[in-house]
């Protein structure tokens, strides 16, 4: 097997154990940079916060995460880096960017009216893939993309092709995020169009949509979905998780477990001052916590009639393979 990159330094693909695909132990919408007088940046308070997060993980039997978590919305890689130091859970970064909607736009689009934006954003990936990101030395094991709802706009598309062109130098995997069940296909196409690996390509939040030719028409083209939402109901355009399930069995009983992997992206950490969460949606914030997987959503999954060894193959094999 091959090699993969962790905030610790490179890890035996075949190693990786259970993983999951998509959770987020620090996140800031952009902005919050300018919020921090009463948002705390103590770095001993937020990696106490995370190791807490990586116990809980681990708790669950995980062996390794993946922090899609893009450049411009909180990563850093010094607290990720302590947090795997402690407890020995293997944290595996990315280098990517955020869609328009909520992303840091102007520091690129500026650029991009100087027609340098493209190259420089290809240049920011393969220096942050072959040396490291700000200095640290530490490098990611993969590149975050993101599409807008309904559309993958013109700004989204030159982090996809510079993406495309570093994979096809480094062999990393590209992971995206689609808004609220929409562009799936149409991100494994495009990526795919433009010469991308599709055994290196995990297309996130694909229970956004419920829609079953949605996947089947993403996965029919080579590449990998995560089903990595499970906890965000009712809000941000999500279904419930009880509609998840009944197209993840749908997609099991296709025989598609080889390319499905399941995680809930939860953000753990928040920079700049926690949200304030409205009451009538407490309630269902309750139930967006990484464990929630093993608690509750596999024990009815496996009342449904899914196997151990389909578990295994989604938690486990597939990381193996999609790393390697």
């Amino acid at each position: 097997m091959g090699m993969v990159e962790t905030v610790l330094g490179p890890v035996d693909a075949n190693e990786l154990g259970k993983t999951l695909i998509h959770e987020h132990f620090y996140f800031g919408y952009p902005g919050f940079q300018g919020d921090m007088t009463l948002g705390t940046s103590d770095f001993d308070e937020k990696k106490r916060q995370g190791i807490e997060v990586a116990r809980l993980i681990q708790e669950q039997g995980v062996d390794t995460v993946v922090d899609p978590t893009p450049n411009e919305c909180g990563r850093d890689v010094n607290l990720l880096k302590a947090v795997s130091e402690d407890t020995g859970l293997n944290i595996i970064c990315a280098t990517g960017y955020y869609y328009e909607g909520e992303g840091a736009t102007p520091y690129f689009k500026f650029r991009q009216q100087l027609g340098t934006a493209e190259e420089e954003i290809y240049e920011l990936f393969m220096e942050e893939i072959t040396n490291g990101i700000e200095g640290t030395g530490i490098k990611p094991g993969i590149i975050k993309l993101a599409s807008s709802k309904g559309e993958i706009t013109e700004y989204e598309q030159m982090f996809f092709r510079a993406a495309v062109k570093a994979q096809k130098e480094t062999g990393i995997v590209l992971l995206t995020h689609t808004q609220e069940g929409t562009m799936g296909p149409e991100q494994a196409t495009f990526l795919i169009g433009q010469g991308a690996d599709p055994s290196k390509i995990v297309i996130g939040h694909m229970c956004g949509t419920t829609d079953i030719t949605q996947h089947l028409e993403t996965l029919n083209q080579g590449v990998y979905i995560a089903m990595d939402r499970f906890g965000i109901q009712g809000m941000v355009g999500a279904p419930m998780d009880e509609a998840r399930m009944t197209v993840l069995m749908g997609l099991l009983g296709q025989g598609y477990e080889k390319q499905l992997f399941l995680s809930h992206d939860t953000v753990n950490v928040w920079w700049g001052r926690d949200p304030v969460i409205p009451e009538p949606i407490q309630p269902l914030m309750q139930n967006w916590s990484p464990d929630r997987l093993f608690k509750r959503i596999l024990p009815q999954l496996k009342e449904r009639g899914m196997t151990e060894e389909q578990v295994s193959q989604m938690l486990e094999r597939n990381a193996g393979v999609l790393f390697s």
